[in-house]
């Protein structure tokens, strides 16, 4: 059976699916966009704190299904602009260990929900 998981600490979901599903040990995460979950409020003033905004509330899906960033065995990274791929990856790589980092694709797309810099998800295993 599968386990939905859901915390106050990552923005809520703007459409019909949950912030991340945990079956069989295996943790599958929607994609997590720049919204502060204290005020709603999108962050993209700056392609850096965008991107730690992400990150964030994904460090807060993986904690509510009791994993963190060393669980991680796949990344999916969408961006608007793949000028932006050395920034984005600047703060992504300060939440892995080069060493253990899970594989991973950037992909540049022509839009994002709410028309966002970059959206992350990732799949994870306890």
């Amino acid at each position: 059976m599968k386990k939905i998981i859901q915390t106050d600490k990552a923005p809520a979901p703007i459409g019909p699916y949950n912030q991340a599903v945990l079956k069989g040990g295996m943790l599958y995460t929607s994609g997590q966009i720049a919204i502060d979950p204290k005020t709603g409020n999108l962050v993209t003033d700056d392609i850096k704190e965008e991107t730690k905004m992400v990150m964030e509330n994904m460090r807060a899906v993986l904690a509510e299904a009791g994993m963190t960033f060393e669980n991680v065995l796949k990344s999916s990274i969408f961006i608007s602009d793949m000028h932006n791929f050395a920034a984005i990856n600047e703060v992504y790589a300060t939440y892995f260990n080069e060493a253990t980092a899970p594989a991973r694709e950037t992909v540049e797309v022509a839009n994002l929900p709410k028309f966002v810099n970059v959206e992350i998800s990732m799949i994870a295993s306890l």
